[in-house]
């Protein structure tokens, strides 16, 4: 059991992200995707593929993962691991959807 405690930041409205879409959010150190999925899934990655740092906000979502637009390497959106035969790994983020406005837990992340 972890000794973290939550840090939940609202960044966005669900209604604001498109399905099968995403939205940046903008910190002091990093940009962050957060995709929605068809089924309204929401997910929360470092906007940087393992690759070559593609902005992988600008990928295709289709079923719960993203195509990065660069050299089309294919991540999972609820681990950040690329699928086969490709190989890396992207920062996730917590993420919880309530009252319609995406929250993303920053301190978990930091942690982790």
């Amino acid at each position: 059991m972890s000794d973290v405690m939550s840090e939940w930041s609202e960044v966005v409205a669900l209604e604001d992200i498109p399905q099968l879409g995403s939205r940046v959010v903008k910190t002091d150190t990093m940009n962050i995707a957060v995709f929605r999925t068809a089924s309204d899934e929401v997910f929360a990655m470092k906007d940087e593929c393992p690759h070559k740092q593609g902005p992988l906000s600008q990928g295709i979502v289709h079923g719960t993962s993203v195509t990065c637009p660069l050299h089309n390497w294919k991540i999972d959106l609820a681990s950040g691991e690329a699928l086969g035969p490709d190989e890396g790994c992207t920062n996730v983020f917590p993420v919880k959807v309530e009252n319609g406005l995406v929250f993303i837990d920053f301190k978990v992340a930091a942690a982790a």
